[in-house]
């Protein structure tokens, strides 16, 4: 398998978080979710989180959009403290783009009355909303697929205009929820390298989660695995792979990645 990613930002990011998850723990009734959860993403990483199905991977994404608040813990961007901030100023204070695993888009609407209707939502400015509009354009090559109502597109492109307009807003970290699912070689191919040129291009941090550890791993500089509601391993893609507490909670003895 070909390697997306050339290089593997480490030590030299360590000390700039820009999220942070400190000692968060959540529960459902009885049942445990998430126990002393914590990490960084760290600014311009691109970070994945793997873990079997019911771990948690999405319920962290909800936790720092706001959809959900935690039972204990803190989670601070940019140095503040944010749990008592709504959805909304999350994503337009804190510049969080969210690209879920379903939906994010207006099903009836063509995919450049989507672009416009978000545009209007996140940008004041009319001549800064058609140059935002035009250069999404251009970076995703929607030309072709404009007038298209966005539920007759291909997987592919929905995923394209959903990330598309989760960088409406210009964010300073972008979270993709299963963005690999469901998709042939080819788009998560693409998918991948459009979400390394991101981080070149735009120093935009990144958070990854999906069952897919091998396109995953192609792709992110670190990745953590959720087991039992905790953190087990933490690393680059070569450390985990060779990290016994990874391989049991979830790679297994025979996963090869390269």
């Amino acid at each position: 398998m070909a390697i997306i990613k050339k290089f593997r930002i480490k030590s030299f990011k360590k000390n700039k978080p820009l999220i942070k998850l400190e000692k968060i723990s959540l529960s459902f009734g009885k049942r445990q979710i998430l126990e002393n959860i914590n990490f960084d993403i760290n600014k311009g990483e691109i970070l994945g989180m793997l873990g079997p199905n019911g771990v948690g991977k999405s319920t962290i994404f909800n936790l720092i959009t706001g959809l959900i608040k935690p039972n204990y813990g803190s989670i601070i961007i940019d140095g503040e403290n944010v749990l008592n901030y709504p959805i909304s100023e999350r994503t337009t204070k804190f510049k969080i783009g969210y690209v879920p695993q379903y939906g994010g888009y207006f099903h009836d609407l063509t995919l450049m009355e989507n672009l416009k209707a978000v545009s209007e939502i996140l940008i004041k400015n009319k001549n800064d909303r058609n140059f935002k509009i035009e250069e999404l354009v251009s970076k995703f090559e929607l030309d072709p697929i404009l007038n298209v109502q966005a539920k007759f597109l291909s997987g592919g492109q929905k995923k394209k205009l959903v990330i598309a307009l989760a960088l409406m807003g210009n964010p300073k970290v972008l979270l993709l929820d299963e963005c690999f699912a469901a998709l042939d070689v080819l788009t998560i191919k693409m998918l991948q390298e459009l979400i390394v040129n991101l981080q070149t291009e735009k120093n935009i941090s990144i958070c990854i989660c999906d069952h897919q550890a091998r396109d995953l791993l192609s792709c992110v500089d670190v990745a953590i695995i959720l087991s039992n509601c905790k953190i087990v391993a933490k690393g680059t893609p070569s450390e985990l792979i060779n990290d016994v507490k990874a391989k049991k909670a979830y790679f297994g003895d025979s996963f090869k990645f390269n």
